[in-house]
């Protein structure tokens, strides 16, 4: 145990979601800043890649961590880079430590799931949204697998909730012409809109939907709202001023949840970046991910990643979401589930909230589907 123990730190710091990687990457850091202040036991050694936002540096970045003697790295911004690196790391038998909110229908031995799955932020967020504005979408995503598994899981649930989508558009990342999204909005008139879109793509379209509603009050956020599950506070500074306000977005943390563990966590967070940092979840969910994945290998004595996964599933961890459990069927975390309601100060409240929810990535558990009798609102 004498010998560094190298994590690697995979994040795109630049690109359409740069501003969720710088998040992800000083969460991390600080996670192992904070172990190495309280005695590890151990030196740590955080070798970090930046891939650029390329798609196939991702895969470099992985073979150059693996290379470097990573066993474990924490990394990974969109599924398609996921998905890129896992045979990689299956095949140098490596953990890929995973912390983003995703669209499912994915188990990994090699993989520890961090962020949530869609029963743990699409499922509730619909079911708080169709009796209250109705059951009639609109869906936006992004042109590759985020936008599509959740746009395809999304148009289940409203056909189980005797709903109707209304409309379905995708844009390739970086794309900001929104025109004709917004055009066909304006025209079928949905109930609430779904936007999977990343990036500036997601920016220039709630920048067009605050200037819709502006012409037509049907369109402003407390009659038409926008619903996210991938907006963060660490993207908020790049939309226009007020443009995001009123809408909404689904998490497993705010920075303004007022519970002893985030509070302490600000406090920590508060000494390292100051004050007025704004925590996203992608910063929390890179800490708990580093902080979880350094415990399990003190634990076990060694980092090798079976004796490692046998740590992670043997108990709860302490965590700023409360206590950790990662099941052990299918290496995914249970998270609490937040609606936040995006507010003038660039920040979110929390408009409605449920205790951690065991994850189901596969659909398969009773009581993870959408209600089939869900009251609809015309």
């Amino acid at each position: 145990m004498n010998e560094a123990l190298k994590i690697g730190i995979l994040y795109s710091t630049t690109g359409p979601y740069g501003a969720m990687g710088i998040d992800a990457r000083d969460g991390a850091m600080l996670a192992i800043e904070a172990r190495l202040k309280e005695g590890a036991g151990r030196t740590i050694e955080p070798l970090f890649y930046d891939p650029h936002a390329s798609l196939g540096a991702y895969l470099d970045g992985a073979r150059h961590l693996l290379r470097e003697g990573c066993r474990h790295i924490v990394g990974t911004i969109t599924s398609a880079a996921r998905k890129e690196v896992i045979p990689l790391v299956e095949k140098h038998d490596g953990l890929l430590w995973y912390m983003c909110p995703y669209e499912g229908f994915e188990a990994n031995e090699n993989v520890i799931y961090v962020g949530g799955c869609p029963n743990q932020h699409l499922i509730p967020a619909f079911e708080y949204l169709i009796p209250r504005y109705g059951a009639r979408p609109y869906l936006t995503g992004a042109n590759y697998v985020w936008g599509w598994e959740m746009n395809r899981l999304a148009r289940e649930l409203i056909t189980n909730a005797g709903g109707a989508v209304l409309g379905e558009r995708y844009l390739p990342l970086e794309e900001t012409a929104v025109d004709r999204i917004i055009a066909e909005i304006a025209e079928r008139r949905p109930s609430f809109v779904l936007n999977n879109l990343i990036g500036p793509s997601s920016y220039a379209f709630l920048e067009a939907m605050k200037a819709l509603g502006d012409r037509d009050p049907v369109f402003r956020p407390e009659n038409c709202p926008v619903v996210s599950c991938d907006l963060m506070e660490c993207e908020l500074d790049l939309i226009a001023a007020g443009s995001a306000a009123g809408q909404l977005c689904a998490a497993s943390y705010f920075d303004n949840l007022d519970t002893p563990e985030n509070r302490a966590f600000k406090a920590v967070a508060a000494r390292r970046h100051g004050h007025e940092r704004r925590i996203s979840s992608v910063f929390a969910s890179a800490y708990t991910a580093v902080d979880l994945c350094i415990g399990a290998i003190l634990a076990a004595g060694s980092d090798d990643p079976l004796a490692v996964r046998s740590e992670v599933h043997g108990r709860e961890w302490p965590s700023l979401f409360g206590p950790l459990a990662i099941d052990r069927r299918t290496n995914h975390a249970a998270l609490p589930f937040h609606l936040g309601r995006i507010n003038a100060e660039n920040g979110f409240d929390v408009i409605a909230s449920r205790p951690a929810l065991a994850a189901d990535p596969y659909l398969t558990t009773r009581g993870t589907q959408m209600p089939a009798k869900l009251r609809v609102v015309s």
